[in-house]
């Protein structure tokens, strides 16, 4: 591999790293998938991984022709991700998806139910968010050739193996908290995860608007 190539998988790697925030998402997730079994909390955070990683893959090879035919602007993503994060914020804070998993498990008893997080919100908009979606298509752009495209992947896979992980790891370490401390975390990250939303909506508005 060439230093430019070097150079373009360590820029691409950092970018992506930043912007997915693996770390960030882990506690985020753990909250969301409270109550569910350690081998449900895996088999989502794979389905999450994967499914994000091709929204990406597609977004990087085609996301500009894509808007372009569609006649949708990036800052529509930052506006919609934001509304729909703010949604999901809102339930953490007030816990209404544990009272709604409650009245599933009354209803479906024989069957217990858990709600899959794996599409949404974590596939889109937390790990395929319009930041994500952005910054893929820019390093695309970058890359000269068929080796700078696929530079750019194996940078992409590299950040999506290490964010897998990350989710994985996050159901044990917080069970190790305890529900009672996993419950205020849980309600703190709501709050975080309001106020990403609002700013994906700020931006997007300044952006449409502004310039």
């Amino acid at each position: 591999m060439s230093a430019a190539l070097v150079e373009l998988f360590v820029s691409a790697f950092i970018t992506l790293f930043v912007v997915i925030d693996p770390p960030g998402c882990a506690p985020i997730y753990a909250g969301l998938t409270k109550g569910a079994t350690q081998a449900q909390r895996r088999n989502m955070a794979i389905r999450a991984t994967v499914i994000a990683g091709a929204i990406l893959v597609i977004f990087g090879l085609f996301g500009e022709n894509l808007l372009n035919a569609l006649h949708i602007e990036l800052d529509s993503f930052r506006i919609a991700g934001g509304l729909m994060l703010f949604l999901i914020a809102i339930d953490m804070v007030f816990e209404k998806r544990t009272e709604r998993r409650e009245e599933r498990a009354e209803k479906l008893a024989a069957t217990p139910e858990v709600e899959d997080v794996s599409v949404f919100p974590m596939a889109m908009p937390m790990l395929a968010g319009p930041g994500a979606l952005a910054s893929i298509m820019l390093l695309a752009a970058k890359a000269q050739g068929l080796a700078g495209t696929l530079t750019v992947l194996a940078a992409l896979a590299a950040v999506m193996v290490l964010t897998l992980a990350a989710l994985v790891a996050a159901g044990p370490l917080m069970r190790i908290f305890g529900d009672r401390v996993e419950a205020v975390i849980t309600r703190l990250l709501g709050v975080i995860l309001a106020a990403l939303a609002a700013q994906y909506v700020i931006d997007g508005l300044k952006n449409a608007f502004l310039l």
